[in-house]
């Protein structure tokens, strides 16, 4: 193991574990105070305060416990790879489904989901919007868990600060992504390996706007890309969604074996991109709309500019889909 990892991993863990406990000793004060302020502005009804003590209670418990099951992983393996791998993702499974009861009930979310049956064989290239911090949850339980797909993710390299993330992401197929730039080739070939030896119950997820989308993010991403005009063009079609950015989604495209490719659109967690937002209020009692459309492999083209032509397309889908989306929940 990496010396930087084990000095990430001294600060991250008793950080997380010591969180949780100080959390828990407090919650005697902090609810009744949490409910004091939000009487105090007005908020009685929603309760945004007592929600987000109770959320982020609920992140450390989850957290905790994922680190405790990790840690009976890798005494019982005892560092053998093969055994990680394959003791690793049901605990992958029960962390995610902890995080999602939690936001569901906290929150009293409700998921309407079209076209989810898509996902019950592999193996599959999967690409998903990213809008929120809340998001992250929707492909690890309605794909992975419910269809028992072992999905390999593309993910930045900031999410090391997450333990269990941390931990978990190393012993199972996954790749963290450096966003510096300073070696883009080698971090193409790293994600282009995900999809080696890929199984019939396997995917690779990938988030191809790169970011979290927000309108003064896409507004930034269009003077950007103002002195390259074909790219600047395809950009403003796309009213609600960052352009694709095609490094990783052509690797993955490209990489063997070929296969099909799920789409993941989402729409009712726009603007959630911080604990900030969380506490607005406004996630409570939300609908939460999933939709997933399957392409076949042998519909991708051949050639380079054909694939960005064609994600292109199927972006512009997503994002006809979430236009028609908005006036119906405004409704």
């Amino acid at each position: 193991m990496p010396r930087s990892a084990l000095l990430r991993r001294a600060l991250t863990v008793p950080a997380v574990t010591l969180g949780f406990v100080l959390a828990a000793a407090l919650l005697p004060v902090t609810l009744p105070l949490a409910f004091v302020f939000d009487v105090l502005r007005g908020a009685a009804r929603t309760r945004p305060s007592l929600r987000l003590v109770a959320f982020l209670t609920s992140l450390l418990f989850t957290e905790t416990v994922g680190l405790a099951q990790l840690f009976v992983v890798w005494v019982r393996c005892l560092g053998r790879r093969d055994a990680l791998e394959r003791t690793t993702w049901p605990v992958q499974r029960r962390f995610v489904a902890m995080h999602l009861f939690f936001a569901r009930t906290i929150y009293r979310l409700r998921f309407e989901l079209d076209g989810d049956e898509l996902a019950r064989t592999g193996p599959l290239l999967v690409l998903i919007r990213h809008a929120s911090i809340v998001d992250t949850l929707i492909p690890g339980a309605f794909l992975a868990n419910r269809h028992r797909l072992e999905l390999r993710y593309v993910l930045k390299k900031e999410l090391l600060v997450d333990p269990c993330l941390d931990i978990a992401g190393h012993w199972l197929p996954n790749h963290f992504v450096s966003r510096d730039g300073v070696d883009s080739t080698k971090e193409i070939e790293a994600v282009r390996a995900l999809k080696r030896d890929l199984a019939p119950n396997q995917g690779v997820l990938l988030y191809p706007e790169g970011t979290r989308f927000s309108p003064t993010k896409r507004q930034r991403t269009l003077e950007r890309l103002k002195d390259d005009p074909a790219a600047l063009e395809r950009a403003g079609r796309l009213a609600h969604l960052l352009p694709i950015r095609p490094g990783g989604a052509l690797a993955l495209l490209d990489a063997a074996p070929a296969c099909d490719v799920l789409f993941v659109g989402h729409a009712g967690l726009e603007g959630f991109s911080s604990f900030r937002d969380i506490w607005s209020g406004q996630l409570v009692g939300r609908t939460i709309s999933v939709r997933f459309w399957r392409e076949p492999a042998a519909s991708i083209p051949a050639t380079t500019a054909e694939r960005i032509a064609w994600l292109q397309q199927h972006w512009e889908r997503l994002d006809t889909w979430l236009a028609n989306t908005a006036p119906r929940r405004a409704a």
